[in-house]
């Protein structure tokens, strides 16, 4: 048996150790490769979480459908004061702008010359009178000496001719003088209506005439008003023409001024043209309103409201649930899953700030209110409820204090 050198003995034991080490190494790349093939794959594809959105079902109630047009104010009764009889103005009794009564006196006239004529009437009168007593005196005495041929049927004649001529003239008399106390009363210058007056065209001291002169003054009715504003064809067919033709039927008007967001003030149908407008296709309504405080003033402009004469059921949505897909309108709908779904609607006009739904959306339904832009259909969302009014929650809408009344 041979044995080794001692110089073979080291290389050996490098060679076995060098064996040893890959072993080891493959061994643990086996291993390892194991332990990685019974370990489960990560999947390629994790599902996104759901986004939270708002949520909010979709408001089913009555609605009037109400149109907007543009109008202006007019006095009711409007009345030019001027002079029925011509004389030197006296006296102005008012202040411009102010309200006054029917009956207030406006104007005074100067009303001596008037006085004089009364007085002057009243004498005529009084003459008129002695000789119709004369004439009657004398008629009576010929009617005697008639009977004894002491008088010629001439003279009878003639005193009968004489009593009725001054029966006449005191008739006559007697319409002077009325017209003279007249144009006495018309130099008082009096408030036909109660309203409002404008400022004095005509100061004292000036000549005033009743035929060619200026007006005094102008007076306007301001217990109630009228709102005068132009239809259009549709509208009109619709609703105004129905309504008037039908009695007992009145149409819903309220009026708003231009410092107001609202209609503050409920008025009615007072009156409708009797002809269409072929140029402009509109017809002129005139609408009355109280006007107690005389805050509505004729003139100004006024923003009519016209609705329906009956209410109708109606879908309404809040404006920010609404998308825009290039020209179309659209919503999305939180279904089984709470998973959206993509609805195109069919929008109508505003209710008292919700939009109403002409087509495309069921009562009962559900709908994204907030967070569009964050989600696309066929997502899963986390809904969170709030009220169609606006972005609280349900549970804080039911406490008193943040309900809404909506009129």
């Amino acid at each position: 048996m041979n044995t080794p050198s001692p110089r073979a003995l080291p290389r050996r034991r490098i060679v076995v150790a060098a064996v040893l080490a890959g072993f080891v190494i493959t061994t643990g790349g086996i291993a390892a490769y194991t332990a990685h093939a019974d370990s489960p794959a990560p999947s390629a594809t994790r599902a996104a979480p759901a986004t939270q959105v708002d949520t909010a079902e979709v408001i089913h109630r009555a609605v009037t459908e109400w149109a907007d047009f543009s109008g202006r104010l007019e006095a009711v009764d409007r009345v030019e004061i001027r002079p029925q009889v011509s004389g030197i103005l006296t006296q102005v009794h008012f202040r411009d702008g102010a309200a006054v009564r029917k009956g207030d006196v406006l104007f005074t006239i100067d009303p001596r010359p008037f006085a004089a004529e009364v007085a002057r009437a009243e004498a005529q009168l009084a003459a008129t009178e002695a000789r119709v007593a004369y004439t009657a005196s004398d008629l009576a005495r010929s009617e005697r000496l008639i009977a004894d041929n002491a008088v010629s049927r001439r003279d009878l004649e003639e005193k009968q001719n004489a009593a009725r001529d001054a029966t006449a003239g005191v008739q006559a008399a007697r319409a002077a003088l009325r017209i003279a106390r007249l144009n006495l009363d018309y130099t008082t210058i009096k408030a036909p209506i109660d309203g409002r007056m404008s400022r004095a065209e005509v100061t004292i001291g000036n000549l005033v005439i009743t035929t060619g002169g200026p007006a005094l003054t102008t007076l306007v009715s301001s217990d109630r008003i009228y709102a005068a504003f132009d239809v259009d064809e549709q509208t009109f067919l619709k609703s105004v023409n129905p309504a008037r033709t039908a009695k007992g039927t009145s149409l819903p008007v309220h009026l708003g001024l231009a410092d107001q967001d609202g209609y503050s003030t409920q008025g009615r149908i007072h009156s409708v043209d009797n002809r269409l407008d072929t140029t402009s296709g509109t017809i002129r309504v005139r609408a009355v309103f109280d006007n107690p405080d005389g805050r509505l003033v004729p003139g100004l402009y006024a923003r009519i409201r016209l609705g329906s004469d009956t209410p109708r059921e109606a879908v309404l949505i809040d404006d920010r649930a609404v998308g825009t897909d290039q020209d179309k309108r659209f919503v999305l709908v939180v279904g089984d899953g709470n998973r959206t779904a993509y609805r195109e609607v069919r929008l109508g006009k505003l209710q008292d700030g919700l939009r109403v739904v002409e087509d495309g959306l069921k009562p009962g339904e559900h709908i994204v209110v907030n967070g569009l832009q964050r989600i696309r259909p066929g997502d899963p969302v986390t809904p969170h409820p709030v009220a169609m009014e606006g972005s609280a929650p349900v549970a804080a809408v039911a406490e008193p204090r943040a309900l809404k009344t909506r009129i």
